[in-house]
């Protein structure tokens, strides 16, 4: 095979994996927008199920032992999941660029239709999708923060009827203070855990952490 050859069944190639880079990219999305459906909906139908319950004056105790720990153990691992694919769709994004870089060094005038990989703003977009940028609130806004913010919210409900029960004052100020506190700290477990599994698992083409 001469030279020419070569270079074309590269070319070839590369585009090939370009094209299942993009494809895979998109099923993740939708698995990733898939996931949380799932468990909003539960969450929407489980409260709905409770206030018929509360209407009919029929006891919910059981009800809510029951479903409540079933939301959150689901979230949580709606939550790992979603964080997980949000670091293989930027690992994608990353081996994606670095075609695209290649691209852009085929022929002088590709520089107009290809952005240089460090200063693509489609990247810089993806990455703080998943809360890759610097900053102390830069993890608010993505799909996994926003099921732990949820779930945190149900753990610290639960935990609340808990204390409810434990200290036999349902109307206590101590249970709504006991949700409030115990929300927050899952919250930030959270997002600890997901900016830990960030910083390892996602690295830029020259090999460096991104973030």
């Amino acid at each position: 095979m001469d030279e020419r050859a070569r270079e074309s069944a590269f070319i070839n190639a590369l585009t090939t994996e370009h094209f299942v880079l993009q494809s895979e990219r998109g099923a993740l999305v939708g698995e990733m927008v898939g996931r949380g459906t799932v468990y909003l909906s539960a969450v929407s139908s489980s409260l709905i199920a409770f206030g018929f319950s509360a209407q009919v004056g029929t006891r919910i105790d059981v009800f809510v032992a029951t479903v409540l720990p079933a939301l959150f153990v689901l979230g949580e691992l709606t939550f790992v999941a979603l964080l997980r694919d949000s670091l293989l769709y930027l690992s994608i994004l990353w081996r994606m660029q670095r075609i695209r870089g290649y691209y852009r060094n085929l022929h002088p005038d590709a520089e107009q239709f290809f952005d240089r990989p460090d200063a693509d703003t489609e990247l810089r977009a993806e990455l703080a999708t998943v809360g890759m940028r610097r900053g102390p609130g830069s993890m608010l806004f993505t799909g996994a923060s926003t099921i732990a913010a949820v779930n945190s919210v149900l753990g610290g409900v639960g935990l609340a009827l808990l204390a409810a029960r434990v200290v036999h004052a349902p109307g206590s100020a101590v249970t709504p203070s006991v949700g409030i506190l115990a929300a927050l700290v899952l919250f930030g477990v959270h997002l600890v855990y997901q900016r830990r599994r960030s910083a390892q698992g996602v690295l830029t083409p020259q090999g460096s952490v991104a973030g």
